[in-house]
């Protein structure tokens, strides 16, 4: 079976002096690859062709055979890289954490060990018979959520 790790090398290699990085590589029974990239502006179809052929050409089907499906990271998947947080930063994501609290709100940044999402809530106040909308920012550690996505919302 072809290593996962060598994958990942020569997916890192052909996205070596661009503006691209690897999300994800996947090695299946039967050699089944898939290889998942990204940038800040999104992946065109000639980037995906360019990896493809690269690491296909490192590989000798008559060793050993495989498939492989190059693609760019589906907007509404979680993301699984910290490239991926700091690409949405100001944008709006949906969380879910491990406690199974979903909240949505403004990824407001990105560091290699947590992340921050300002969320409005609404709070009733001393001074006031309604309810007032409150910005308040929640720090979570990566390994406090089960997932991050961006947040699609049609108005």
């Amino acid at each position: 079976m072809i290593e996962k790790d060598e994958i990942s090398r020569l997916a890192t290699e052909s996205l070596a002096d661009t503006d691209c990085f690897l999300v994800d590589v996947q090695v299946k029974p039967g050699n089944i690859i898939t290889v998942e990239i990204d940038n800040k502006d999104g992946v065109d179809i000639d980037r995906c062709v360019s990896v493809h052929r690269f690491i296909e050409s490192h590989l000798d089907r008559d060793i050993e055979d495989y498939e492989l499906e190059v693609g760019s990271a589906g907007i509404t998947s979680p993301f699984k890289v910290l490239e991926q947080y700091r690409k949405n930063i100001g944008n709006e994501v949906e969380v879910l954490t491990c406690t199974g609290v979903k909240l949505s709100g403004i990824l407001k940044d990105a560091t290699d060990d947590k992340f921050i999402v300002t969320v409005t809530k609404k709070v009733k106040t001393e001074t006031s018979k309604r309810k007032v909308e409150v910005e308040e920012d929640l720090v979570f550690g990566y390994n406090e959520v089960k997932y991050t996505k961006y947040l699609i919302r049609f108005k």
